[in-house]
């Protein structure tokens, strides 16, 4: 008993070393990882990691921010909703409304498209794709050294895991990150950050401005902050896990944090447990003072886990049913329109508008729950309004 317990930590251990080193990307000068990650060990007992979400800090800075010209600290004060209302729906019987009410066939979608999302993003990393001159996106350069040391690392955690070698992700990493090395090679803009700016934090601390509550543009961001964290989570999860960690967030001056979908590959390792968790929250302390070793992982090194994480989630489409239309083509459309567009909140609105829709085109109104028809009109508005702003 005692022999498999030591087993399962140590299982529990490399997990949340492989979670954080395919999310270390996300490290600025942000304490929220830490905290949210110790409310995923000690209060839900869950293999989640916490960070700052990149598609809601995109929507927070370029669309509330930069686009409809909201100042910083209305855009905290629409994080502080947005965060009350997650709550509300994660700790109350709407997320079990919500999670009957949501068809199976658009949870599916939202898995698949933030795991196509992630392959992008890794094989960005990569450097094995880039924006195209011609074309949206074409082939990198196959001769580059960092290309061709992310194809190694590649084969290598594929071999390792196909091998189920334990902690295989991360000796895949480290391995990496050794031929990096030796071979003199290194990101073009490594990871800085800059401890003496830790002074200056007390400023950011609870500002708050609900000057332009009832306006149209804090209402719409609200909205779409709202349904970005839960229906990111409900398609990560098959459910949303009691996240008290995005209220807290905007108190500390930060976009609210999210399930992180680099969670599944410390889970693809053996996290089962908060231990997994717990081990990337004492990670990403230690990283705040020994933040220039991770320098020494290239972009190159940490691509191949996530491309893998991608792939992974992207098996769900096994569970789609590409008999009826009216189920798969929004869901084919959340999938596409993830990645394309860089966004998870334009990817969901498109699908769930589209399918209550088609099934009332289809003659097929008897399936479509009167919470899905809200979701779709509301998802539908947040277009329009996005479309005038």
């Amino acid at each position: 008993m005692q022999k498999d317990m030591k087993k399962d930590i140590r299982r529990e251990v490399v997990a949340g070393i492989t979670g954080f080193f395919a999310i270390s990307y996300i490290i600025i000068v942000n304490p929220m990882i830490v905290i949210g990650c110790l409310i995923m060990a000690f209060y839900a007992d869950a293999p989640i990691i916490l960070t700052p979400g990149m598609g809601i800090n995109a929507f927070f800075t370029y669309t509330v921010v930069a686009s409809m010209g909201l100042a910083w600290q209305e855009a905290l004060a629409i994080s502080l909703v947005a965060a009350v209302l997650f709550a509300i729906v994660a700790c109350t019987r709407l997320r079990t409304l919500l999670a009957a009410a949501v068809p199976a066939s658009l949870k599916t979608a939202i898995t698949v498209g933030i795991g196509l999302f992630l392959v992008e993003i890794g094989l960005e990393k990569a450097q094995l794709i880039r924006r195209g001159t011609n074309t949206i996106i074409e082939l990198g350069d196959l001769t580059s050294p960092m290309v061709l040391l992310a194809i190694f690392g590649l084969v290598l955690s594929l071999a390792f895991y196909l091998r189920k070698v334990t902690g295989g992700f991360v000796l895949a990493i480290l391995i990496t990150s050794a031929v990096a090395w030796a071979l003199g090679l290194h990101d073009e803009q490594p990871l800085t950050i800059e401890l003496s700016r830790l002074a200056d934090y007390p400023a950011l601390f609870a500002q708050f401005d609900f000057g332009e509550m009832l306006s149209l543009p804090f209402l719409l961001s609200v909205f779409s902050m709202a349904m970005i964290m839960i229906f990111e989570s409900l398609g990560i999860l098959e459910g949303i896990l009691p996240d008290h960690a995005a209220l807290l967030s905007s108190f500390l001056g930060t976009s609210p944090t999210v399930v992180a979908a680099e969670s599944a590959t410390g889970i693809a390792s053996g996290g089962r447990k908060g231990i997994m968790a717990l081990t990337s929250a004492a990670l990403f302390l230690g990283a705040m003072l020994f933040v220039p070793l991770l320098s020494f992982v290239p972009q190159a090194a940490i691509a191949p886990v996530i491309i893998i994480t991608g792939a992974m989630m992207m098996q769900n489409l096994a569970h789609m049913d590409f008999s009826d239309f009216t189920e798969w083509f929004p869901a084919f459309l959340i999938v596409v329109l993830i990645p394309l567009t860089g966004s998870i909140s334009t990817g969901l609105a498109f699908g769930f508008t589209a399918w209550p829709l088609l099934k009332f085109l289809g003659g097929e109104r008897r399936e479509v729950h009167v919470v899905s028809a809200c979701l779709g009109v509301l998802f539908f508005f947040n277009l329009v309004c996005q479309a005038w702003f």
